[in-house]
């Protein structure tokens, strides 16, 4: 598993006017100069965003991509990056919770689209009773629009509380014409694989990728208890507002979200056996595609929360 801790260079900046670093064009930071929030150098020299909640849990993102990489209660990361990862600015962070947007999967243009390798930006941060929140921001480029032609503004609010990561996603559609998308947060969690289990999948209609993922088949959940005894790639429709994992390693996760339809269950298994034990992945996903006209916005939160 990869460290994300590290020295670095950089000062804290809590007070003043964060400089833009301009090894990273088109990247620009806002005033941030709330207590428990530290933007600095994170692997690979990213600029990494610290929140550290007066609680003593913490979580770190980076900016590229907007990805949440850690999230720790006490001492313990409840997510997880993989031993993979790359932290180059070329390549998506794989681990954390990554960003699928504007596509969700393969389709017409790169998988899971370009939000996880594209450079978000920080518009604004506070505290709220200790509890840090800082939100970020995407809006199209010529890279975004060689795959998607299509003006948009994405707003990412994280808020880290004592015992729970909130996030606030919003697409909004600056275009001139309509446009659709499929969307998902891929979030890594920490696990033991063969102890992992989800509870509130009964009843869905579900689309399983195993064993051929350009041909789901489709069928009804009929589990409580959902685990991960191999590959696992499947998609639930119409899931609950509210997952519960069990990571197999003493927590319990309550998953819950507004607006975010569907769930889907990930494990490489042996196609990933570097690392495939220590982790499962529970997505909050937008499955069918949104249809936003001109000026209009699609708002979706999550909250991770651990007893």
């Amino acid at each position: 598993m990869v460290a994300i801790s590290m020295t670095c260079s950089l000062p804290t900046l809590t007070s003043s006017k964060l400089p833009r670093i301009n090894r990273y064009p088109g990247m620009a930071f806002a005033t941030v100069n709330k207590e428990g929030v530290k933007v600095t150098e994170g692997l690979g020299n990213l600029p990494k965003v610290v929140l550290t909640s007066s609680h003593g849990s913490e979580a770190e993102l980076y900016l590229y991509g907007g990805c949440v990489t850690s999230w720790k209660v006490g001492s313990k990361d409840l997510l997880f990056v993989r031993p993979d990862a790359v932290f180059n600015g070329q390549k998506p962070i794989s681990g954390g919770i990554p960003h699928c947007f504007p596509q969700f999967g393969p389709g017409p243009m790169q998988q899971h689209g370009f939000a996880r390798n594209s450079n978000w930006s920080i518009v604004d941060s506070e505290n709220v009773d200790g509890s840090p929140v800082i939100t970020l921001e995407l809006k199209e480029s010529p890279y975004s629009r060689a795959m998607w032609d299509y003006s948009f503004h994405a707003l990412y609010k994280i808020t880290l509380h004592e015992k729970s990561l909130s996030t606030e996603l919003k697409i909004t559609n600056t275009d001139n014409k309509p446009f659709s998308f499929t969307t998902a947060l891929h979030t890594y969690f920490s696990a033991s694989v063969s102890g992992a289990s989800v509870k509130g999948l009964k009843g869905c209609k579900t689309l399983n990728k195993d064993p051929d993922p350009k041909n789901p088949v489709e069928g009804k959940e009929e589990r409580d208890v959902v685990t991960y005894p191999g590959f696992v790639d499947c998609v639930y429709l119409g899931a609950s507002n509210e997952l519960y994992l069990d990571n197999g390693l003493g927590d319990v996760i309550s998953i819950k979200n507004t607006n975010w339809p569907d769930a889907v269950l990930w494990n490489p298994h042996l196609t990933m056996e570097a690392c495939y034990k220590d982790f499962v992945c529970v997505e909050n996903a937008q499955i069918g595609s949104v249809d936003l006209e001109p000026e209009k916005s699609w708002v979706a939160t999550q909250q991770l929360s651990v007893g």
